[in-house]
């Protein structure tokens, strides 16, 4: 029992490594019929992080696609076309304006202090009443 075991893990090893022969030359053989470079097929690594692009880099690479698939079919590649119209200035604030949001701020977070001060007067009232009720009838329990 224990030979057979052996021969089969054996067995195992041998076919995994004649499918990945297997794979290489299927890979070469789909490299040649599509034009590109013969690599061997490689494992499918694990998904990572993937780096952005800003939409420039990502133009870049669309336009360059375009050029390589009209060389392979023949046509003329497409030219990088200039941008249609400059970017927009950057905009700055006044010190006016900034003066304004300044003092609108302060206004809206006294009136926040305000209502949670007035919010926090109304809850302290309220909760004191059950208090006082409940050591009104502890007292009244302990004297009969």
């Amino acid at each position: 029992m224990q030979m057979s075991r052996l021969v089969i893990e054996a067995a195992i090893v041998g076919f995994e490594q004649q499918k990945t022969q297997i794979d290489n030359q299927i890979a070469e053989l789909r490299a040649v019929l599509s034009g590109g470079s013969v690599e061997s097929a490689k494992p499918e690594a694990t998904p990572g992080k993937r780096k952005k692009f800003s939409a420039a880099s990502r133009r870049k690479m669309a336009l360059a696609q375009k050029a390589r698939w009209a060389k392979l079919k023949g046509e003329a590649a497409p030219q990088m076309a200039a941008p249609a119209e400059a970017p927009k200035p950057k905009r700055k604030l006044s010190a006016a304006g900034r003066k304004a949001i300044i003092a609108a701020t302060k206004k809206m977070w006294a009136a926040r202090r305000a209502a949670a001060k007035a919010n926090s007067a109304a809850t302290k009232k309220t909760a004191s009443a059950p208090k006082k009720a409940a050591v009104k009838k502890a007292v009244a329990a302990e004297t009969v």
